[in-house]
């Protein structure tokens, strides 16, 4: 009875090392990250907002890790094509994802993707948050959010809202909008938000949903008013302006916003490093004055909490567009 006592001791104590041993380079490869320099990759063209965040935060992410941190752009199909190529990578942190909200609407539009979003990527940060802001011509009897609701449905289907083309987030905004104030109105795609602000402008169109620095300077001109901000709190641009959702549309929240991912599966130990050096860099004086520059308000969520709130938004975003029955053509 003792020998087989000894033998199951020395059996638990020989586990115990090789699980020891196996934890100990994970440790150690979160404590020397990087070995090599950085590479962020942003899955759309250069000169775009999610462009210049990355561009701003690699800075900074640089002189706080030792190693470069390389911006690099990967334009294609919405940022599905780099999103399926980071899905096979190595998840040792040395290639990273920025990208915008398309990550979470994608699911939604694209029924072949060849990745899973929930499983295939590891959420780092919420790197920013720009609301959009509902405008309308000033020739436009409605005044308010409530007002422009009660004409809509006085007017079912003869409403128009314009967007940079279907399936983006200016599109989503407005469907959901539709959907909450139970209201029927007419999307007219563009092909790009240039090109349907002109005609907003023009009165060619009575609204869109459009980000704030995007139209901030017509709204102070007069040019366009703004009955509402999709964000939940108001716009520290617009401070005057109502939330759509205390505006009447009880919680109503379409906030465009950028987040920092991994490949799925990355070492817990790696992945906490990377999300508090990140948020860290997030709540330095330079960046959150750079970004309030691009009307966007820094990320302070922790890795759990951004983590949620992607599911959150995947599953709210894919029931939109089914509910809506928007389709890519």
């Amino acid at each position: 009875m003792q020998i087989l006592k000894n033998y199951k001791a020395r059996l638990a104590a020989a586990a115990l090392g090789i699980l020891c041993a196996a934890a100990a380079p994970l440790a150690a490869h979160a404590q020397d990250f990087p070995t090599q320099p950085v590479k962020i990759v942003v899955p759309f063209p250069a000169g775009g907002t999610t462009d210049i965040l990355a561009r701003q935060m690699a800075k900074e992410l640089g002189e706080r890790w030792g190693k470069p941190v390389i911006v690099d752009n990967k334009a294609g199909a919405s940022g599905t094509i780099f999103s399926e190529q980071l899905a096979r990578m190595p998840a040792d942190g040395h290639t990273l994802m920025l990208t915008a909200t398309h990550h979470v609407i994608n699911p939604g539009l694209y029924k072949n993707l060849k990745y899973d979003t929930r499983t295939d990527f590891t959420p780092l940060a919420q790197v920013a948050a720009v609301p959009n802001v509902l405008v309308v011509h000033p020739s436009f009897p409605p005044k308010t959010v409530q007002q422009l609701v009660a004409y809509a449905k006085a007017n079912p289907g003869k409403v128009n809202f314009g967007s940079s083309g279907t399936g983006g987030a200016n599109h989503l905004s407005g469907e959901l909008f539709k959907l909450m104030a139970g209201v029927e109105m007419v999307h007219v795609p563009y092909k790009g938000a240039a090109n349907a602000l002109t005609d907003l402008l023009g009165g060619q169109i009575p609204m869109m949903f459009d980000s704030v620095p995007g139209v901030l300077h017509h709204i102070q001109s007069g040019k366009l008013l703004a009955l509402g901000v999709t964000s939940l709190k108001r716009s520290p641009a617009l401070p005057n302006v109502p939330t759509i959702d205390e505006a009447g549309l009880k919680g109503f929240e379409a906030t465009a916003w950028f987040g920092l991912y991994a490949p799925g599966r990355m070492d817990p130990k790696l992945r906490d490093k990377l999300a508090s050096d990140v948020r860290q860099v997030l709540q330095s004086a330079n960046i959150r004055s750079q970004f309030a520059a691009l009307g966007a308000e820094p990320g302070s969520m922790t890795q759990a909490q951004f983590a949620s709130f992607v599911d959150a938004e995947l599953t709210k975003w894919v029931k939109v567009i089914s509910d809506a029955n928007v389709k890519i053509d």
